[in-house]
């Protein structure tokens, strides 16, 4: 239920990078990337990760969802894939992965990558996916008001992005966009992990969406999984480990 779902995204200019990572080889034809960005947050979060996708010649379209439901933010993936000048690799992050898995199937589109992402099978919903968490895990700080979800802003930084400066997740607790109750209930009417190949980066300190309960999906999708030592903000706190695994994704 809303008590233990697992979802959110960030938004922010900082990052805080630690681990070393290995470069990709450039791609072995032109492909374009679309970054898809989950909930609480909008699509600034990509900022490092798209500086460097692009200064190694990547075409990188940034998805801004308002994510108030789950069919207008399919919507905006959809416009973005087919403004892109290349097939598709295309990102999701947290709840962004239950956009890609639907909108993925577009036949432009031709590698799925999840970070620390929701990868639903037909007929899931976030809430059904989170609906019976691992053992001993913390659920999500969410408080549900007028159809809308936030993080509690309190907890926002010890359990969504542990390992990024304090000042940053202080901002990016106070300037939450609130998440639709709709995109949480929401189901996929596709998955489009089972017919493309997919990539998954598993944040292997994640206190949002459980490493365990990553495994299981990235497993399911046979994804080829990454493992990154990092929070559920990945994009923050090791933004060029999530652009190596993209660039890998993209040859």
């Amino acid at each position: 239920m809303i008590r233990s779902l697992a979802a959110m995204t960030l938004a922010t200019f900082a990052t805080f990078a630690t681990d070393s990572v290995a470069v990709a080889a450039p791609p072995k034809s032109p492909v374009s990337i679309v970054l898809v960005h989950g909930a609480f947050v909008d699509a600034s979060g990509w900022k490092a990760v798209y500086d460097k996708l692009t200064s190694d010649g990547y075409e990188v379209l940034v998805v801004q969802n308002s994510t108030e439901t789950l069919e207008g933010d399919v919507n905006a993936t959809q416009r973005a894939i087919a403004a892109a000048k290349n097939p598709v690799v295309l990102v999701g992050h947290s709840y962004g992965g239950m956009v890609i898995t639907q909108a993925g199937a577009d036949p432009k589109v031709r590698t799925l990558v999840y970070i620390a992402a929701f990868a639903p099978d037909v007929g899931e919903s976030v809430e059904s996916l989170s609906a019976n968490p691992p053992p001993n895990t913390t659920p999500p700080p969410i408080v549900a008001k007028d159809g809308f979800l936030r993080l509690d802003e309190t907890k926002f930084p010890g359990q969504f992005a542990q390992d990024v400066p304090i000042a940053t997740t202080r901002f990016l607790a106070a300037a939450q966009v609130p998440w639709g109750q709709a995109a949480l209930t929401a189901k996929v009417t596709t998955a489009a992990w089972k017919s493309k190949p997919t990539y998954y980066v598993l944040t292997v300190n994640d206190m949002i969406v459980p490493p365990v309960a990553q495994r299981q999906m990235a497993q399911r999708a046979s994804a080829k999984i990454i493992e990154v030592k990092s929070s559920h903000a990945a994009m923050l706190a090791q933004p060029a480990a999530v652009a190596a695994a993209i660039e890998t994704a993209a040859q």
